[in-house]
């Protein structure tokens, strides 16, 4: 194929040798299969903001640490300075996050680094060599169905233990290989102690893989992982090998209902028996 303008830098700094075919094109980059040496990987080519369709990406930015006060002020005032070191936050912010949940044993391609505003990153392939498909091009079982539904709660929720939220999860930005789900798409992933949406972001993730999941196993449909996961993490109490269950009630909600009926019994004795002393009284009276 003919070499993308994007990819043309790194071939001539040895980055990559040659450009094999494009992948995939989608709202906020092409994505294309590179060699590199003996190996083959895939190199991720950012959209241009104005043609970008990412909505809502100022929520996404929020809690985002600026280490220049220079390169901050220019992002807020707008310049075209400004717009560049925010297309630069937005590119390094996936592979910042890549790194980060790698390290925390979320499955996620491996990243080789960031090049010329281009990621470059293992190509999820299976044990054919063929290119792992997208959840939404995959049929399973209901068992089969529950086990992924299981890992992929497990790696939101080491997410989350890594401070991070990945804020646009559905079937669509998973890859499915022979070992399971793959988690991909990370430019907007938010600070889960800094960004205000992160906690509705969160339920939002897990409802969409529940909703997905659900199709083949139903009962998904009615879990609670994402609450779960928030309230012990508020609590400081989510780990990396936390147990989940899936099981959650707000505070005070089964046990106030229970609580409130008992107090209502109580009170109602307690009527009762004050009428009963009044009759006893007033029958002695005569």
């Amino acid at each position: 194929m003919k070499t993308p303008k994007a990819l043309l830098p790194l071939i001539e700094d040895g980055i990559i040798d040659e450009a094999v075919s494009q992948l995939m094109s989608g709202k906020e980059a092409t994505v294309y299969v590179v060699r590199c040496g003996g190996d083959i990987r895939c190199a991720k080519v950012y959209k241009d903001a104005a043609k970008r369709n990412f909505k809502k990406a100022v929520q996404y930015r929020e809690g985002r640490k600026q280490r220049s006060s220079r390169r901050a002020r220019a992002m807020e005032k707008g310049s075209s300075y400004g717009r560049k070191q925010q297309e630069e936050v937005w590119q390094n912010a996936e592979v910042d996050a890549l790194y980060r949940l790698a390290r925390a044993g979320v499955r996620v391609p491996q990243p080789y680094g960031c090049f010329d505003g281009v990621l470059l990153m293992e190509l999820v392939c299976d044990e054919s060599g063929h290119v792992a498909p997208r959840l939404n091009d995959v049929s399973m079982s209901p068992e089969q169905a529950r086990e992924d539904h299981r890992d992929i709660m497990h790696d939101i929720m080491r997410m989350l233990c890594a401070g991070l939220v990945h804020g646009d999860l559905s079937e669509f930005n998973v890859l499915v290989d022979d070992y399971g789900p793959v988690i991909i798409d990370l430019p907007q992933a938010v600070d889960a102690a800094a960004n205000n949406n992160a906690q509705s972001m969160l339920l939002r993730d897990v409802r969409n893989m529940n909703g997905y999941y659900g199709q083949y196993a139903p009962e998904l449909l009615d879990s609670r992982y994402g609450e779960e996961m928030w309230a012990l993490y508020e609590a400081g109490e989510l780990h990396a090998d936390t147990e989940l269950s899936g099981n959650y009630s707000e505070p005070g909600e089964a046990a106030d209902v229970d609580a409130v009926l008992e107090e209502i019994k109580a009170v109602m004795a307690e009527h009762e028996e004050a009428i009963l002393r009044a009759q006893d009284t007033q029958e002695g009276d005569y």
